[in-house]
């Protein structure tokens, strides 16, 4: 429990501690506003892109053995990072740990499974995983600040390689068996691209890039029709899209609000790295000890009423932030809605997969999640009265939510 929690807590803290860097990579490397969206992005974007592979390559090669590709491949390219002499290097190699990324969840996911087959007792595990991997959250912004403020961007890179290490020897021992799903490499190729060129359509504001994107997004389709081996398993998407739906609105939420509020603290308000990293502990640290009680409630209630409290509560954190001058008390309603939020999710994907699929869909949701993440960033940081708009949507998330669980209900 202990190696695959610490890895995931690699990956997660990979999504926020860079944030915090963003003014001192740019006083070092330069680069536009965009630049610094895709120094994030590019991460997010390979992850989201590569997690349904991810899933479906534990599912066929051994949940053990691509989550430790994974962790390796991650601390490699980590030490690759550190020494990035351009933006453009630095965002490529930022793709690339994205795709190690995506390794490891779908291996950690597999192992969650396989370790935990009995539902109420895979709930409590869930929620110690996510309270484990949720210190990431709170960690990223804080460790991030404290790097940035000593050394500069390129230590934040020097952190991973010896957590990584700390995994593998803790997973040395731990081995799975093969599995039989088949692999359409073909989908995840035109999968990544449709994902790069939306970001690229959103952070850039380029048509060319908004038109190509819909056209790949025709070919995804079609592809996923036609393949024998579909990245999607039947009938998930239908059965799942209420909390697909609520997954990718909660990362949207979150990325986003990180990445507009960095800039208000450091910008507007001229905190230092460190200072901004501690003025995110609201948010991130009910991240990081809430999620035990919600792996209780899921094991006794199911995962549906933890997951509607915490729309609601993201809702109203995010329109409190918006509209008063004091973020504290709303920081903390934030992180109390997706501590609620997320570890209610992933129990529910793995909970109704089906035998062998555990990875992959564990991989569907992160998909999502990482979507909404890169659009966060995307959108958030574009639009006028970020933080209000997010809240509206969390509002009418949570409503579609509702009705989507009163209608299961009455159909049984």
């Amino acid at each position: 429990m202990f190696g695959f929690s610490l890895a995931y807590f690699l990956v997660i803290l990979d999504t926020t501690v860079l944030t915090i860097a963003l003014p001192d990579l740019r006083a070092s490397l330069g680069g536009s506003l965009a630049g610094q969206q895709w120094a994030v992005n590019a991460y997010t974007v390979a992850f989201a892109a590569c997690l349904l592979t991810g899933g479906a390559v534990a599912d066929r090669y051994g949940a053990a053995r691509i989550f430790k590709l994974g962790v390796a491949s991650f601390g490699v390219i980590s030490l690759l990072s550190a020494a990035a002499p351009d933006l453009g290097v630095l965002i490529g190699l930022r793709a690339l740990l994205g795709v190690a990324g995506a390794l490891c969840t779908g291996g950690s996911l597999g192992l969650l499974a396989e370790l935990f087959p009995e539902p109420a007792a895979r709930a409590r595990a869930t929620g110690l995983w996510a309270a484990i991997t949720g210190s990431a959250l709170a960690a990223g912004p804080l460790i991030g600040g404290l790097l940035v403020g000593l050394y500069g961007w390129r230590a934040v890179f020097l952190l991973n390689p010896p957590i990584a290490l700390i995994s593998l020897l803790a997973m040395r021992k731990v081995v799975s068996p093969r599995g039989s799903r088949a692999i359409d490499w073909w989908v995840q190729i035109l999968a990544c691209a449709f994902l790069g060129l939306v970001a690229e359509a959103l952070i850039g504001s380029a048509p060319v890039a908004a038109l190509l994107s819909l056209a790949l997004l025709a070919g995804l389709v079609l592809a996923e029709r036609r393949s024998h081996a579909p990245a999607l398993p039947g009938g998930l998407l239908a059965a799942t899209w209420p909390e697909l739906l609520a997954g990718t609105v909660a990362n949207f939420a979150f990325s986003g609000a990180l990445f507009v509020l960095t800039l208000l603290l450091q910008d507007t308000r001229h905190l230092s790295p460190m200072a901004t990293g501690l003025a995110f502990l609201p948010l991130t640290l009910p991240m990081t000890v809430n999620p035990l009680l919600t792996g209780r409630l899921v094991a006794r209630y199911g995962p549906r009423p933890p997951i509607l409290g915490g729309l609601a509560l993201i809702a109203a954190g995010l329109a409190g932030t918006a509209l008063t001058a004091v973020l504290t008390p709303w920081l903390v309603v934030l992180g109390l809605g997706l501590s609620f939020v997320l570890p209610a999710l992933m129990a529910g994907m793995i909970n109704s997969a089906p035998p062998g699929t555990a990875g992959t869909a564990g991989g569907v949701l992160n998909a999502f999640r990482q979507v909404g993440a890169t659009l966060g960033v995307a959108v958030m940081g574009v639009i006028g009265r970020p933080l209000l708009v997010a809240a509206v949507l969390a509002a009418l998330t949570c409503a579609g939510y509702a009705l989507a669980a009163h209608r299961h209900r009455l159909t049984g």
